[in-house]
């Protein structure tokens, strides 16, 4: 008896391919670049997921598969299906935009602003200001359709001297490389060093061998103050730094603890608590052809190492970047199960319904053609002749063809109509298939008839297992961005741009993701704001939610209230105070009216002047 494994982890609803099934098995190698000694063994069958996900959205799977051994798999009809759906759960994830918000900052223009107020404000303009400039919303989309594509997005995040600002960047979730401590890996723990790593082409023309580049951000206990330098071979790398009488030195700000032997340091975020913890970016290359044995991704050797230079000239070899903490976001499109680091694709689910859908489409496409140019098969018709070769001539089917038949002669046409209408509706049948089990639904993938919908009310319910999806992607993703904002603001503060302070909370804010009745909800807004069920900063909040053009929410509410005369007369009717009523309607104090009259001087004074 022939013993089988079943590998259940979190790519196992790829197991039904043969490239998953057993990736280093001969002929499997559908993706060459994966095959280097530097890709680690537990990192194979992802990334070979990565791979076979983005074959899918490029219309590439019947490619795929013939290098697989499947022989009619270049026939294969791909329609769009694969990027239809990433797309649409893309938009839907999205929204129709995006914000950051600080909790705080709307009260900031209050006359009694709360505590904080005014300091969440600031860092509410700051954030947005810098999201402008290093065009987060285009970030965004890039990294969550990487997300939504393969399961997984990455984000970093790095000062730039020169720009005075942090810069944004995506990585492709291939050549994110995070590494744990032994045992102590868990899905919701920040790993202590993370790489990046990617194969770097071969250029003949300029005599450039294929190298392998590695960044590495890593947490270690703070050293000694170090200065780009070079070795004897003239690498460029990082040395210490020496006092006059040889000993290393500490960075400024530093504090050696004698009595732990620890160097600490004090954070702009973190005031009044010292850490021993800093960050270390190293940013190197190796020639694949040194890479020999057992090295990897983790363990490359640093003789061999080629260090880059950072434009400032700085040698990123364990370069110091004063923060306590990894620059590194990493994105799952849905929560990881307990102890899981990796999200799942939003094509999981529907992989095998898409080659079923991938070859009822190859079928239609060839029931399609023997109906629009039937087969006909003649019986007792005088057929063209070659008088060269006396054979009968190929016989083509025009408009107007007359054919000669002799007694009992007869024609029959071979009509695929009927397997053609079966196969339209089996197509129909795997799209709400597909539309089902994405929990996307018909009614959001477009292909529900408007006029089937008896009410608002029923399609409110079609929509429910698509609300309830986009819930859940968006749960998975709202303390990545809280995090992603928290690096910034601290990132900023290290370069002593912004003021430093304990860190403050900004999470982003998702628009609607299904379209909103906004005649209801006017009219719900005026009768609850009139009834006095919720106040004017709630009401503007709602219509702003419903996609009203509200930019701020606190100039509206002035504006508002600068012309709210009914209000406004209430108030006078009600406090009789002048001048609280100008306040409200944010109008300057009034002028009582009364000319100032000067005194006449006494005898007196008039005697002390003119002494």
């Amino acid at each position: 008896m022939r013993l089988r494994t079943l590998l259940i982890d979190a790519w196992s609803w790829l197991n039904y391919k043969p490239v998953m099934a057993d990736p280093n098995r001969p002929g499997n190698h559908a993706f060459l670049e994966l095959t280097g000694s530097w890709v680690p063994d537990e990192d194979l069958r992802r990334l070979m997921a990565y791979k076979l996900l983005t074959a899918y959205d490029s219309n590439q799977a019947g490619q795929l598969a013939s290098i697989t051994g499947s022989g009619d798999a270049l026939e294969r009809r791909e329609l769009g299906d694969a990027p239809k759906l990433i797309d649409t759960a893309l938009g839907y994830l999205l929204g129709s935009e995006q914000s950051i918000v600080v909790p705080g900052a709307e009260h900031a223009a209050d006359d009694d602003p709360p505590p904080g107020a005014a300091q969440a404000s600031d860092l509410q303009d700051r954030l947005r200001e810098w999201a402008e400039k290093e065009l987060l919303s285009l970030r965004i989309q890039q990294a969550e359709r990487s997300a939504v594509r393969v399961g997984d997005g990455v984000y970093t995040v790095a000062w730039d001297p020169a720009k005075q600002r942090v810069l944004l960047r995506t990585y492709d979730p291939g050549f994110y490389f995070p590494e744990w401590e032994e045992g102590e890996q868990d899905g919701a723990e920040y790993p202590n060093r993370v790489h990046f790593a990617w194969e770097l082409p071969a250029d003949p023309r300029t005599g450039v061998k294929t190298r392998i580049r590695r960044i590495t951000y890593e947490l270690a206990p703070i050293g000694h103050a170090t200065q780009s330098g070079y070795d004897g071979d003239g690498r460029a790398i990082r040395e210490a730094i020496a006092d006059d009488e040889g000993f290393p030195t500490l960075t400024r700000g530093d504090t050696f603890d004698e009595t732990t032997g620890a160097v600490t340091r004090v954070y702009p975020w973190a005031p009044g608590r010292p850490s021993p913890v800093t960050c270390y970016l190293t940013d190197a290359e190796w020639l694949l052809e040194d890479l020999k044995g057992n090295h990897d991704v983790f363990n490359l050797p640093p003789g061999k190492a080629t260090y880059r230079v950072r434009s400032d000239g700085e040698v990123l070899d364990r370069l110091d970047l004063a923060c306590d903490f990894i620059p590194v976001v990493h994105v799952p499109n849905s929560i990881p199960d307990s102890g899981e680091h990796w999200g799942k694709s939003t094509l999981g689910t529907v992989m095998q319904t898409l080659d079923e859908l991938a070859a009822t489409d190859t079928d239609s496409a060839s029931a399609s053609a023997t109906t629009g140019t039937p087969i006909i098969g003649l019986s007792g018709a005088r057929l063209p002749v070659n008088r060269a070769t006396g054979q009968p001539q190929p016989v083509t089917v025009r408009a107007g063809t007359v054919w000669q038949l002799a007694e009992g002669g007869r024609m029959d046409v071979l009509n695929s109509a009927p397997q053609l209408a079966e196969l339209r509706q089996r197509i129909d049948h795997l799209l709400d298939r597909i539309a089902g089990n994405t929990r996307l639904t018909s009614a959001g993938l477009g292909t529900l008839d408007p006029a089937a919908v008896p009410s608002g009310y029923a399609l409110q319910l079609a929509l429910g297992p698509l609300d309830a999806l986009v819930s859940s992607m968006r749960l998975a993703r709202n303390h990545k961005y809280v995090l992603l904002l928290r690096m910034v603001q601290r990132l900023h503060q290290a370069g002593q741009v912004w003021p430093a302070g304990e860190s403050l909370a900004a999470r982003l804010v998702w628009g609607p993701h299904t379209p909103t009745d906004r005649s209801a909800i006017l009219d719900e807004v005026a009768k609850g704001y009139q009834a006095r069920v919720f106040s004017l900063e709630t009401a503007v909040r709602m219509l702003q939610d419903a996609g009203y053009p509200i930019e701020d929410i606190t100039e509206e509410i002035e504006r508002i209230e600068r012309r709210d005369f009914d209000q406004a007369s209430r108030l006078a009717d009600a406090t009789g105070d002048n001048g609280a009523v100008r306040d409200y309607l944010k109008l300057p104090k009034a002028d009582q009216g009364v000319p100032r009259v000067p005194l006449v001087p006494s005898t007196e004074e008039t005697a002390t002047r003119t002494a």
